[in-house]
C-alpha cells in the first residue's frame, strides 16, 4: 500500500531488450516469471508482505510492483524522464485499447490480472501524473500541494490493491487513500536529507517551514534546529492522522488483505516512532528498522495484534 519503491537496481538495465527498442516478445509464462523476479530481487519490505499471501494472488501483486516499479525508475532516467514515461503511458493506452496488442512483459503479465479483478486505467494512469510531477517540481508551497501529489503517488497503489481484495465501497476507497497518504508522508519525513541531498527535492510544505522559522538557509545547512525539530514533530503528527483516519480499513478486508495492511501500516507508524525517539533529527542519521524490528512486526501480524497506534 506504498509508492515507495527504493532500490539499488534498475529493471531497463536488468533486462534490456523489454525497453523500448524491444523486439522479442515474452510469452504469457516469461513475463510472470519475469516481474516475480523484479519483486523479490528488489524489494525486501514487498517480499515480506507478499509471503503472507496466497500463492494465487502473488503472482497478481507481483505484476502491479512491476508496473510501479518501471515507471518509477522511468522517471529516475533524469535527461530522457519524461519522453521515457510518454512512452510507458502509450503502452498503457494501447494496452486498454487493446490487450492483445502488448508486447512489453509487464503489461502481458497484466493482463490477467487487469482482467480478473476488472480494474480500470485510472490509478495507473495516476501514478505517471506523480512520476512526471517529480521531474518539474522540487517543494511544495502548502500541504494541500503535498496531498494533492499523495493522491498519485500513493493513493493509486492502495486503490489496485483494494480491487485485488474485491473491496471497492467508497468508503474502503477513503480508508486506504488515508492509510496510503500516511505511509507516503512517512516515507518523506523518513527521507527528508536523502530527497535533498540526491534530487534537490523538499516535501516538507514552504507555509509549514516559514510557520516555523525554518529558513532556506537551516535548510541547506542541514541542521536539526530548535525550529526544525518543532516543524518535523507537528508533521510526524499529522502523518500519524491519516493512519488513525484509515484504522478501520483492515476490519473491511478479508483476513488476507487485513494482515497485509495492518504489517503496511505498522511499518509506516514504527518508522514515525523512530523520527520522535531520534528527537527529529533526520539528518545525522536515516530513520529505520532494524531486521529485528521488521522481524518483530511480522511476529506480531501474525499472531494477529497490530493496533493502529503509536508503535
Amino acid at each position: 500500500m506504498t509508492s515507495d519503491f527504493h532500490s539499488t537496481g534498475h529493471p531497463i538495465q536488468d533486462l534490456p531488450r523489454f525497453g523500448p527498442d524491444q523486439t522479442a516478445v515474452p510469452t504469457e509464462a516469461e513475463a510472470a516469471a519475469y516481474c516475480r523476479s523484479l519483486a523479490q530481487k528488489h524489494y525486501e519490505n514487498f517480499s515480506v508482505a507478499t509471503f503472507l499471501l496466497p500463492p494465487d494472488i502473488r503472482e497478481h501483486f507481483y505484476a502491479v510492483y512491476a508496473y510501479c516499479r518501471w515507471a518509477d525508475d522511468l522517471g529516475d532516467e533524469s535527461a530522457d524522464a519524461l519522453h521515457l514515461l510518454d512512452w510507458w503511458e502509450t503502452l498503457l493506452d494501447g494496452f486498454y485499447a487493446d490487450s492483445t496488442t502488448a508486447i512489453h512483459p509487464v503489461f502481458i503479465a497484466l493482463n490477467k490480472t487487469i482482467r480478473e479483478f476488472g480494474i480500470p486505467k485510472q490509478p495507473f494512469a495516476d501514478l505517471l501524473v506523480a512520476f512526471r510531477q517529480d521531474q518539474v517540481v522540487k517543494e511544495y508551497e502548502t500541504r494541500d500541494d503535498l496531498l494533492h501529489y499523495c493522491r498519485h503517488s500513493a493513493n493509486p497503489v492502495g486503490r489496485i490493491i483494494l480491487h485485488l481484495a474485491r473491496t471497492t465501497d467508497a468508503e474502503s476507497l477513503r480508508l486506504s487513500d488515508a492509510v496510503c497518504t500516511g505511509l507516503q508522508l512517512a516515507n518523506f519525513w523518513q527521507d527528508v536529507a536523502r530527497d535533498w541531498d540526491e534530487k534537490g527535492r523538499i516535501y516538507l510544505p514552504r507555509e509549514d517551514r516559514l510557520r516555523f522559522g525554518v529558513t532556506d538557509t537551516m535548510f541547506r545547512e542541514r541542521r536539526a534546529t530548535p525550529e526544525f525539530r518543532a516543524l518535523l514533530a507537528e508533521e510526524t503528527d499529522w502523518a500519524e492522522s491519516f493512519f488513525r483516519t484509515g484504522a478501520a480499513l483492515p476490519s473491511r478486508l478479508n483476513k488476507t488483505f487485513s494482515r497485509d495492511v495492518r504489517l503496511f501500516s505498522a511499518g509506516g507508524l514504527a518508522i514515525l516512532a523512530v523520527i520522535r525517539r531520534q528527537n527529529y533529527d533526520v539528518w545525522t542519521r536515516r530513520p529505520s528498522l532494524s531486521k529485528w524490528q521488521k522481524f518483530c512486526l511480522l511476529l506480531r501480524c501474525l499472531a494477529g495484534f497490530l493496533p493502529f497506534g503509536r508503535v
